[in-house]
């Protein structure tokens, strides 16, 4: 199965008007960004324009009704103005004292925390970081960057690939803060070494104005709505995103892999091909544009970029599965084979190498060694349907008629509703001539998958061996109707209509499945013109 990964920056939204609780204002009082009400107004607005807590808040209320943005922006004003007044009382020489001060009141005091990894979507919100007290570094670096917006300090966002953090720059002091550690500094060269921060001109490691942190924003906000399914909101947000910052490579990544659930194959080549030029040595650029390439149809070239993939990241393991799927597509099972005892010695209780390695042996007719492969799967993962399925399918293929029953049967009691384990239980049951049991399979098959005409098919070939004819006439009519050219439908329609006297459409259907190429009883044909003469 096939794997896009999402680049995530550790990142992190609305409505206007600020109330201060205090009589004097605070440094970001005259900014427009304070009085707009919706994302078109915010993007036409300058970098110096922008007030990065309003415009994240205005995303927050778009994500979800719940929201109020006026209420976190209160909250966020007396933060502010609480950390003033204590720069004040403290009389600190030089403005870039006052990072101590905003460490000791967020981390100390209030309790802000990072969280270990960013996989609730929820965590990228402004209102959410201010609620929960924790965020990843994304997120509690807008909450850092709105408190020192409102306070009048120089700070700026810094991208690098998958992290963000927060720069003071006055001009001649300058030092990185590090939201995902109590505001702890870090060089420059820890950053670049880390994340490794690829050579050339690119957003990383600048000092990022608004509304290029913003485009960080969307980059990450594309991803939570793509964690929920919604993949209109995605591709808008990630527009917008490689709009703001082009040479962010995380963006054109996933604006790539949003195209490629899309449909849009072309498109999403040409975003990753837009990510290496930044970023070229991206393990899993690389493997995304190896799967476009084979959703192409472009297996040399999708092989070439899962193989360079793996020269970049040996352990990656998950490209071995991309690889050995479309080494198998081009008939190189040997490849395949060798791929996926690579993966095995680099995960060797990895259930998934097992099973698509049982694939393989299987789709060679190499049986024995697909089922031991299989069994193999089961140790790490009894309760597998994929591999009971695959194991049902080598059975039926050696003759063991009980051994592939048992194995459907326990594919089925993990996923009830596989219809291929379904379908091909009631192929057993059909060749051993248990037609009620068959007929019993293919209508579960039926309820949920209702508009499968090999499925209606198979049932109508069932009620008819088991003379209900009524039944059968219905099923093979619905087949039909889904696919009026499956000539082996207007077959069985032949014949059930022939068995219920009605010898006039059953003439109509065996000259129609003439016509369609499928081959029909000589004696069928015969028998309805003696009847209808």
């Amino acid at each position: 199965m096939k794997k896009v990964f999402l680049l995530i920056i550790c990142v992190l939204c609305f409505m206007p008007t600020v109330s201060l609780g205090r009589d004097e204002g605070l440094a970001n009082k005259n900014k427009r960004g304070l009085h707009i009400r919706s994302i078109e107004q915010l993007l036409r607005l300058n970098a110096d324009e922008i007030d990065l807590a309003t415009a994240v808040l205005i995303i927050s209320e778009q994500w979800s009704d719940n929201v109020r943005g006026r209420k976190y922006l209160t909250q966020l004003d007396n933060m502010a103005l609480e950390i003033r007044d204590r720069i004040k009382a403290s009389r600190l020489g030089a403005k870039y004292e006052a990072i101590g001060i905003i460490n000791k009141y967020l981390f100390e005091e209030m309790g802000f925390e990072s969280v270990s990894e960013a996989n609730d979507p929820n965590d990228l919100f402004l209102h959410t970081v201010l609620e929960r007290k924790r965020g990843y570094c994304l997120s509690l670096s807008v909450l850092y960057l709105s408190i020192g917006e409102r306070i009048g300090l120089p700070l700026y966002g810094v991208v690098v690939p998958g992290h963000f953090f927060v720069r003071y720059d006055d001009g001649r002091i300058r030092f990185n803060i590090e939201t995902t550690n109590k505001g702890g500094y870090a060089d420059d060269e820890h950053y670049i070494d880390k994340f490794k921060v690829p050579d050339g001109d690119s957003i990383y490691m600048n000092s990022l104005d608004s509304r290029q942190t913003l485009g960080c924003f969307f980059n990450n906000l594309g991803n939570s709505y793509s964690e929920v399914d919604n993949i209109d909101g995605a591709l808008k947000a990630l527009e917008r995103a490689v709009e703001i910052n082009p040479s962010l490579s995380e963006s054109r990544v996933n604006l790539g892999n949003v195209y490629l659930k899309k449909g849009r194959i072309n498109d999403a080549v040409d975003e990753y091909k837009a990510a290496l030029a930044v970023n070229p040595d991206e393990a899993k650029t690389h493997n995304n544009l190896g799967n476009a390439y084979a959703e192409q149809g472009r297996l040399d070239k999708a092989i070439s970029e899962y193989l360079y993939s793996l020269k970049l990241d040996p352990n990656f393991t998950d490209v071995y599965t991309n690889l050995a799927v479309a080494y198998g597509k081009k008939g190189l099972f040997n490849n395949a084979v060798s791929i996926l005892k690579r993966a095995i010695a680099l995960e060797p209780k990895n259930d998934s190498f097992y099973n698509q390695l049982g694939n393989v042996y299987s789709e060679t007719g190499d049986y024995e060694k697909a089922v031991s492969q299989y069994k193999k799967a089961l140790r790490f993962k009894p309760d597998s349907a994929a591999v009971y399925y695959g194991l049902g399918l080598c059975y039926t293929k050696m003759d063991k008629v009980d051994d592939a029953i048992v194995a459907y049967e326990k594919a089925l009691a993990a996923e009830p509703e596989m219809v291929a384990a379904l379908a091909n239980l009631g192929n057993v049951y059909f060749n051993e001539k248990k037609y009620d049991a068959a007929i019993e399979q293919y209508k579960n098959a039926v309820r949920i998958r209702p508009n499968d005409s090999l499925l209606h098919y198979n049932l109508g070939a069932a009620y008819s061996n088991n003379e209900d004819y009524e039944s059968a006439a219905a099923e093979y009519g619905t087949a039909v109707e889904i696919d009026p050219q499956m000539g082996d439908a207007h077959n069985g329609l032949a014949v059930a209509f022939y068995n219920l006297k009605k010898y006039e459409l059953a003439w109509e259907h065996i000259k129609k499945a003439e016509q369609l190429g499928s081959e029909v009883a000589e004696d069928l044909l015969k028998a309805i013109k003696k009847k209808l003469h």
